[in-house]
Parts: C-alpha cells; sequence; structure tokens
C-alpha cells in the first residue's frame, strides 16, 4: 500500500480508525478484515502485526470518503497517559532565563540529569482538529506550546537507548495549553515546595489538542530533524526544529521506561521551543484561532473561545 496515515474519525456508529490514503480516508477494519483494527487502540496493541497488515493492504475502489468531508478527532480516543517533556528546548529554556531575568542554566547533560516529565489526564484533556476549545474563565495568562507527540506501538520497560525508537508507532502534533497563572497556588509563600499546582497548570478540558493523524515512525526515521511552526490569527509565534531538544525523545523514552511501563497508545509529548507566550508576554483570548505544523506530518487548528 502507498504512504498513509492513521486517523480516528467520527461516524454515524461513533468513532471509527480510518486510513487516509492520498486524499481519501478508509474503514481501518474494512481495509484489514480484523474487528479489532476499528479503534485506534486496537491497532496499537497489535501493532507489530497491524503494520504488516496496513502495508499489504489493498483499497477497494469506491470504499473510501473524501478527507476533506470528514470530520477528524483526536487520533487516538483514550490513550492510558500523556507523558509531557519539561523545559526540553534548549531555545525555550534560554528565553525563558531571559524572561526572568535569571542566567541561562547548564546543560542538564552535564549536571547528571535526566529527563523529566509532568501528566496530562488521558481522556477529558484531548480536543481534535478544529475543535474549539473553551478557555474564557480559566485563566487569564492562557498560553500555547506546539509538541511533536510520540505514540506508543509497543510495550516498554527498561529500554535502551538504542532501542527507544523501535517502541514508537508513529507521531502527530500536539498543544500543550498552559494556564500559566493557576500553577501556582494563591496565599503559599513562593519559597513553599507546596507552591506549584501542575494539575491546575496543565489540564483543563481541551488543554490537548492532539491530530490531525498519526504518521507512522517508518516515514520519520529521525524525528530529531523536524521543522516547527506555530501560528496565532496567521502570525507566526513559534518556529524552531527538533534538534534543539535537550533531551532527545529516545532518552525520553528510555527514562521513562526505567520508572514505569509505557503501553500501547501512551503518548509522549516531547516538548516546545522558544516563542511561547509566557515571554513576550503575550497570551490567547476567545477568538484566537491557533495552527500548527510539524514538517512530514502536517497541520493542526483549534479556535479558543
Amino acid at each position: 500500500m502507498a504512504s498513509y496515515k492513521l486517523v480516528t474519525c467520527a461516524s454515524d456508529g461513533g468513532p471509527r480508525a480510518g486510513v487516509v490514503i492520498a486524499d481519501e480516508v478508509y474503514d481501518a477494519a474494512k481495509l484489514t478484515g480484523r474487528a479489532a483494527d476499528a479503534t485506534m487502540l486496537g491497532i496499537l496493541e497489535d501493532w507489530a502485526a497491524a503494520r504488516d497488515r496496513l502495508a499489504k493492504a489493498k483499497a477497494a475502489p469506491d470504499t473510501g470518503r473524501p478527507l476533506a468531508g470528514t470530520k477528524l478527532l483526536a487520533p487516538i480516543l483514550w490513550p492510558s497517559a500523556i507523558y509531557c517533556a519539561g523545559a526540553n528546548y534548549s531555545d525555550h529554556a534560554a528565553e525563558m532565563s531571559r524572561a526572568s531575568g535569571r542566567e541561562p542554566e547548564p546543560d542538564p547533560h552535564t549536571l547528571g540529569l535526566k529527563a523529566w516529565h509532568f501528566l496530562k489526564a488521558g481522556r477529558s484533556t484531548l480536543a481534535g482538529p478544529d475543535d474549539t476549545v473553551q478557555i474564557t474563565g480559566l485563566s487569564k495568562t492562557m498560553d500555547w506550546e506546539i509538541e511533536l507527540a510520540a505514540v506508543i506501538g509497543r510495550t516498554a520497560k527498561n529500554v535502551p537507548l538504542d532501542k527507544a525508537l523501535d517502541h514508537v508507532a508513529g507521531y502527530t502534533i500536539a498543544n500543550d495549553i498552559s494556564a500559566r497563572d493557576v500553577g501556582r497556588r494563591p496565599h503559599v509563600p513562593d519559597t513553599s515546595p507546596f507552591k506549584f499546582d501542575w494539575v491546575a497548570h496543565k489540564n483543563f478540558d481541551g488543554s490537548c489538542p492532539l491530530g490531525p493523524w498519526i504518521v507512522p515512525s517508518q516515514d520519520i526515521p529521525d524525528p530529531q530533524k523536524l521543522g516547527l511552526k506555530l501560528w496565532v490569527n496567521d502570525v507566526v509565534k513559534q518556529d524552531s526544529n527538533t534538534g534543539k531538544m535537550i533531551f532527545t525523545l529516545a532518552e525520553q523514552i528510555e527514562q521513562l521506561s526505567s520508572r514505569i511501563t509505557l503501553q500501547p497508545g501512551d503518548v509522549i509529548l516531547t516538548g516546545t521551543p522558544a516563542g511561547v507566550g509566557a515571554a513576550r508576554p503575550e497570551f490567547l483570548k476567545p477568538g484566537d484561532v491557533v495552527k500548527l505544523w510539524i514538517e512530514k506530518i502536517g497541520t493542526l487548528t483549534n479556535k479558543m473561545a
């Protein structure tokens, strides 16, 4: 089969996994003949075999539907976990140091540090392509963050660095929307170890737009060589490259899997580059349209309300 992308799309019978070939969408289960391929998790939980099934599948004439008229949902319903890398781009770390009047910190590798992550909820935070995200009343400093998202396709535990990318099924785009002002608990001293509230900061309905599809990993052999851009109302805010990650995706998988078993369908958000609103300062408001683009993947768009 030609190059393809994996989607989850709305249908009269509920969400269905689909395969995008050129500008047509085909029902994944009908294409492969395997009933469990009707869901993205069903495909990912059997990824090694599913990849072969999809490669050998042949789309019958007139069985697809136009991509342009298909409602795409977040590609995975629902990941058991969304792991998000913190402070993982050198240009972003530098801009945040400047914004706070601090000297730039040394490369964490030189201090013997490993990648660190926080969590977004695996269900209510998700928003799909072209969904509207409600931000009114949640935060006065709502921020954007474009991120390359890796989708796990093979159980990973204590994975060595050189085998880490073998556990990735594919890649998609994420916006790690952040409610920055609620990340600090009021009436708690700044010096307190209990000052920060990562749940409020990073978890609210729609705080993780994801999509528009999953590009299989064989089509992106090196995730550290991808351009990425974000626009707000057609004005470029972020323009960088995944080569500026401090900890590579492979290092992140190695570190995460040393602590917890990564499951098929889990998503890893790999960090955001420079250009976030907090460094300007400038933040999202109702009516804003946010567009994200990553090389070899495509474009994800959402409107704030």
